[in-house]
């Protein structure tokens, strides 16, 4: 485009020969005129192409990953915190009282049922056997007199070489012997026992805390509440999960279980459940319920239950805290999307859906649990929805998008087929 400014010649003829510096002046006056219309023209020319170029090249649609919800076999859950106990916990306590003579295991350690743990000072307990063993041997060759005795007096003939009375006696003298036999051969068997519990062995396997005594230190064993503790035991495998539910849960699981109960001991609560530490994101660990109370508490209207888990590597340990899923019900068929996929607005939870249009659209939906990093979505969407789960904060509602299948990863593969 192009602008042209042009004076009559004879104004500007006239005006010379008037004014000799006012023709200077017109025509750098004139020639400023123009410049500045020109930068005008070329600013209005470049405005209309651009916007005749964004007419005709509009934008691209955002690119969103959109797959269908994955179809699952799962169960409604309720969870509990609760705390590990040992399934077998022993205090190691001596029976007999001496001094600590040795120590045969590393604090901490695992220990089998059997193993040595603590030895006390054997010599006192082997003399007192000795000395049982003595006198038990004095008692029956007392006994084999007594009997040689009583044989000798019963080939005799009574009236006329020996009385009534010395007979008696004989068989009398025979049976105290029998009587100091059994009580001195009682008295080698309690020696014998005070000498084995010198030795001190692991009752269970399991988990050896570290040791209260060293070596050369008095021990005060017998039965009474003044025994020395040693060490403490505990199990590890299997290892168990108290915790407590609430009156209505309880009656929950006993209904939902009692057209399949086949235990009623147990009021058919041997449920499977699952569980996770906390630093665990999933529950991976599977267990069963083994125990249900007697008794509801009337202080907190909960009832205590137990259950069990196998803990071949030792990792749970009593006293640690865990959360637990118990099933409410019999699983039924849900639809699972990825956690990303969902979207917040307010209280509102919703996804994005594209069509075969390519528009994506915004539908609400009601959220179940979390399972295996999979949410479960209760209602809003169908089989056949595709839900967008990646480039969520590109979509707009009605917009248009460009969908791209998403591929199924194979730890999601391996996640159905074990909950299937």
């Amino acid at each position: 485009m192009m602008l042209r400014a042009v004076l009559p010649a004879p104004i500007l003829a006239s005006s010379a020969a008037i004014f000799p510096g006012t023709a200077t002046m017109l025509v750098s006056s004139a020639v400023r005129s123009v410049a500045l219309l020109l930068a005008v023209a070329w600013v209005l020319t470049g405005c209309g192409e651009n916007a005749s170029q964004g007419q005709s090249s509009p934008p691209p649609a955002p690119q969103v990953t959109v797959q269908k919800p994955e179809t699952r076999s799962v169960a409604d859950f309720d969870e509990y915190v609760g705390r590990f106990v040992a399934v077998d916990f022993v205090e190691i306590r001596a029976r007999v009282s001496g001094y600590l003579d040795a120590v045969h295991f590393t604090d901490g350690q695992l220990v089998k049922a059997g193993d040595a743990l603590f030895t006390i000072d054997r010599r006192p307990f082997q003399a007192a056997l000795d000395q049982a063993n003595a006198s038990l041997a004095q008692a029956r060759a007392t006994l084999a007199y007594a009997e040689s005795d009583l044989k000798r007096a019963e080939g005799l003939e009574r009236g006329t070489v020996i009385t009534q009375q010395v007979l008696e006696q004989r068989i009398q003298a025979k049976r105290v012997a029998d009587a100091v036999v059994n009580a001195r051969a009682a008295a080698v068997r309690e020696a014998e026992l005070d000498l084995q519990f010198t030795e001190l062995n692991a009752p269970v396997s399991g988990r050896i805390g570290d040791r209260r005594v060293s070596p050369g230190n008095l021990v005060t064993g017998g039965t009474g509440g003044s025994t020395t503790l040693l060490a403490t035991i505990a199990s590890i495998d299997p290892i168990r999960l108290e915790f407590t539910m609430d009156e209505a849960s309880y009656l929950r699981y006993v209904r939902a279980t009692s057209e399949t109960a086949t235990d009623a001991a147990n009021r058919g609560l041997t449920l499977t459940v699952r569980l996770k530490l906390i630093d665990e994101k999933n529950f991976e660990h599977e267990g069963q319920i083994n125990f249900v109370d007697n008794a509801i508490d009337r202080s907190s209207g909960t009832i205590r239950a137990r259950a069990e888990f196998s803990n071949p590597d030792g990792k749970l340990t009593p006293g640690m805290f865990g959360r637990v899923q118990v099933p409410t019900g019999p699983p039924q068929v849900a639809l699972l999307v990825p956690e990303a996929a969902i979207g917040t607005e307010q209280v509102k939870k919703f996804v994005y859906t594209v069509g075969e249009d390519g528009i994506a659209r915004q539908k609400e939906v009601t959220l179940g649990p979390i399972v295996d990093g999979m949410q479960v979505v209760a209602s809003g969407i169908s089989a056949d929805d595709f839900v967008v789960v990646n480039g969520l904060m590109r979509v707009r509602p009605g917009a248009k998008v460009s969908p791209q299948q998403a591929t199924v990863s194979p730890m999601a593969s391996q996640a159905a087929s074990h909950v299937n």
